[in-house]
């Protein structure tokens, strides 16, 4: 299941805490720099539409986080998203996407959703590929090198 996040419940989970009535997972779902990054970027994607981020949470658990990484550009909103270590490989992120995806077919201001994974990343890549994303290219990043690129476009 997906929850909306909030300012608040960032300052929460930055300061160790976990947001409303939810637990943490007993492995982070980031370090904290990154976090406090994510944070921001909520915010500023926030400004245009709403949500920005969502929990992803498994029987009150905290267990892990999907954003919208950018302002969304012409209908196109660009996600990231990542499982806390000690709960990756149970179905989350794949379950997280799909209501991601829901959510974006309901919404007709979405016409699309791009994401990205590392190319070793085959769990990711069949995360996107389950949830109807088609790859659409590759590029380089200096800090994650070979990225394979993602979209959904649904149906509507």
């Amino acid at each position: 299941m997906i929850i909306e996040t909030t300012g608040e419940d960032y300052v929460s989970l930055i300061s160790g805490r976990a947001p409303g009535q939810l637990r943490l997972a007993d492995t982070p779902i980031a370090p904290v720099e990154i976090l406090a990054m994510l944070a921001d970027v909520a915010a500023e994607v926030r400004k245009t539409v709403s949500p920005a981020s969502w929990w992803i949470v498994c029987e009150d658990e905290l267990v892990g986080l999907c954003s919208i990484t950018r302002p969304p550009q012409d209908g196109v909103i660009d996600i990231g998203y990542g499982i806390a270590p000690s709960r990756q490989g149970r179905g989350h992120a794949g379950a997280a996407i799909r209501d991601i995806v829901r959510w974006a077919h309901a919404n007709p201001a979405v016409r699309a959703i791009t994401a990205e994974t590392g190319r070793a990343n085959i769990a990711s890549q069949r995360v996107l590929a389950g949830a109807g994303f088609a790859t659409t290219g590759e590029r380089w990043d200096a800090e994650d090198g070979p990225l394979l690129q993602w979209r959904w476009t649904g149906s509507r």
